[in-house]
């Protein structure tokens, strides 16, 4: 049975500061709770109205009426679970990296983690001032691919000061990505939704490619989609498909 902290601990967990100072999260739905389950990831507690969680040493039975009480979703799935956030893990930079200065829409940053681990790319770096990763929405736009791809949060300038890594962005006056050569050792930053990179992060990286734009009437790309196109581009071109 439920008790009211345990519903208490749930509904706080929607908060950025109530999972910084427990070291928890909320995952909801099948899917994405079976994936954390089968990973390397501690799960606190499973609460689920059906039979098949039954078995877990963790897991706690309830019912529908306590299930819409506890969910973030309007149309609930059968199962929540309360997962611990890893450890800091180190970043791999002789590989590709993706690079988020300001991310702002928890969505935006559950796709393309769930991209990055379509494409292969181990690790993302998040400017300091983006969205929380373990953020509900951003949990469930991730589907589960929030346990296999490393998410960092850092200072971008005073990383780009501290050595001199092979860089390249994203921007709309960039050169064409298909005249571009990606390596295998790139951090590929991508600026936010709303107002793209900063200057200061701009000046920093001499190279800039852009997607070509078929049709002048359209502004900008959302920024997900942008991430998939590069990332489609460099898997092609890195693979030798």
């Amino acid at each position: 049975m439920i008790t009211k902290n345990q519903i208490k601990l749930i509904k706080s967990l929607r908060l950025k500061k109530i999972r910084i100072q427990s070291g928890f999260f909320v995952a909801e739905g099948e899917k994405i709770v079976d994936e954390l389950i089968e990973s390397d990831l501690d799960s606190i507690n499973i609460f689920s109205t059906s039979e098949k969680y039954k078995n877990l040493k963790n897991h706690i039975s309830i019912n529908s009426t306590q299930l819409k009480q506890i969910s973030n979703q309007k149309s609930p799935n059968n199962v929540i679970g309360i997962f611990k956030i890893p450890n800091d893990q180190e970043i791999d930079f002789n590989a590709n990296i993706v690079a988020l200065e300001e991310i702002n829409d928890p969505g935006n940053l559950g796709t393309i983690i769930r991209l990055c681990d379509w494409f292969g790319i181990k690790n993302i770096i998040c400017s300091s001032n983006s969205v929380d990763c373990y953020n509900p929405k951003v949990i469930q736009a991730s589907m589960g691919s929030i346990c296999r791809v490393n998410i960092s949060y850092m200072d971008f300038h005073k990383l780009l000061e501290s050595e001199n890594y092979n860089t390249v962005a994203a921007d709309l006056n960039g050169q064409n990505l298909r005249d571009f050569t990606f390596s295998d050792n790139q951090i590929i930053f991508f600026g936010s939704e709303s107002k793209g990179l900063s200057k200061k992060l701009s000046s920093q990286i001499d190279i800039k490619i852009t997607i070509q734009r078929f049709n002048d009437n359209v502004e900008s790309l959302n920024l997900a989609t942008s991430v998939g196109i590069i990332l489609s581009e460099l898997k092609s071109q890195t693979t030798g498909k």
